[in-house]
């Protein structure tokens, strides 16, 4: 078993991923030591985090926030920095032994390279830094001799059906999706949803964009590509199925046919606890899951031609090169977009695959070339927003 505490970086830890990671530490607090928070914008929240955990460290990268972080924080163990190149700078810490990549979206790409050329190993949360730069941060991790521990359930729920299969050959992944709120629903149904309509959804509790991802498959997009890179596999080996009770959370299919599934209710803190005590189990008081509470389990095919996205994630990663860190960065603009009520939920689709037809393609970029990829992507994401706002609404 764990005989030594570790200390853990949060990078996000005001999002819903770190909020339910710092419920974790404390319930396991001999395992683990909290050494570093950080945050966006959420500078009230960060205070009440640092003011119980008490990190070495603490990170608001709203710059104009650090007043107030500052001085609420006084007096405390905790030193108070801000700014995006701050995060970069405390993951390299010498006393951190995982860093928890929670951040959203491309933001997490530069932070966690920087915690891997430190040696640190990663609890990935923030999928995009895989979807962005999977063959890059995956050569640096085996470079740096640093282990890649997935916390999105689907991949964790892959993970764990490996463990003591390293010898056996995969057939397939099959990566579960719920289907979100608009399961079922028609084109003409979905021309007119809201984001606050987009926002409930039926299993999970999550932060806004990854919840309007889910609704619009473009997050189980997302899931296949960070699969490919995670677990090695080509395109073909990695189908999705609707699953619609979000009990199984993935599943292996290897060379003989059999398949392993890894179950549980819909419940993040479990995966979470998984990647920061593996390859122990470590006993908790989170809810069972009862089979007679959930009698019937079903299974169907992802309606693609309504919800595109995740048709174009899959075309991305069989294009390769900088085309999906364009369908990231695009996703993003759109879904913010959305959420504000700029564009509408099928017209998220046009903006994303407009992007990839457009932006230039690098078959073989550098990291420079995925910074500047993202950058012109979103450039141009927010042009179609502002010029073609009735186009793309219908």
């Amino acid at each position: 078993m764990i005989n030594t505490s570790k200390h853990i970086a949060i990078l996000g830890s005001t999002g819903s991923i770190g909020t339910q990671a710092l419920q974790v530490i404390s319930q396991n607090s001999q395992l683990f030591k909290v050494h570093t928070l950080t945050a966006q914008n959420n500078a009230e929240l960060l205070i009440k985090q640092c003011l119980e955990f008490q990190p070495k460290y603490a990170v608001i990268c709203n710059e104009s926030k650090y007043g107030e972080v500052q001085t609420a924080l006084a007096g405390t163990v905790t030193k108070v920095l801000s700014g995006y190149e701050s995060v970069k700078q405390v993951v390299t810490d010498a006393d951190i032994d995982i860093v928890i990549t929670a951040m959203v979206g491309f933001a997490g790409l530069e932070p966690t390279i920087d915690a891997i050329k430190a040696g640190k190993d990663i609890a990935l949360a923030n999928k995009e830094t895989l979807v962005v730069a999977g063959e890059l941060i995956t050569a640096l991790a085996a470079k740096h001799k640093v282990r890649l521990l997935p916390v999105d359930s689907e991949h964790s729920a892959i993970f764990q059906c490996l463990v003591g299969e390293e010898n056996n050959e995969i057939e397939k992944l099959i990566i579960t999706a719920s289907g979100g709120p608009f399961y079922g629903k028609t084109a003409e149904f979905l021309l007119d949803v809201t984001p606050e309509s987009a926002l409930k959804h039926p299993n999970w509790v999550m932060g806004a964009k990854i919840t309007i991802d889910s609704a619009s498959l473009m997050n189980k997009g997302l899931e296949v590509i960070e699969a490919k890179w995670l677990f090695d596999l080509d395109l073909s080996q990695i189908d999705v199925v609707v699953h619609p009770q979000s009990i199984i959370h993935s599943m292996v299919q290897f060379r003989d046919g059999s398949i392993k599934a890894q179950m549980g209710l819909p419940d993040m803190k479990l995966p979470i606890q998984y990647a920061l005590t593996y390859p122990n189990r470590v006993k908790n008081a989170f809810k069972r899951f009862d089979f007679t509470e959930y009698p019937t389990l079903t299974f169907d095919k992802p309606d693609t031609a309504t919800f595109r996205n995740l048709d174009i994630a899959y075309k991305a990663l069989g294009k390769g090169g900088n085309a999906p860190c364009v369908i990231n960065a695009a996703n993003e603009i759109a879904v913010e977009g959305f959420l504000k009520h700029k564009t509408g939920f099928l017209a998220m689709s046009d903006i994303i695959e407009t992007c990839m037809e457009r932006i230039e393609f690098i078959a073989d970029p550098n990291l420079d070339d995925y910074l500047n990829t993202d950058k012109q992507t979103r450039i141009f994401a927010r042009e179609l927003l502002q010029k073609m706002p009735k186009a793309l609404t219908h």
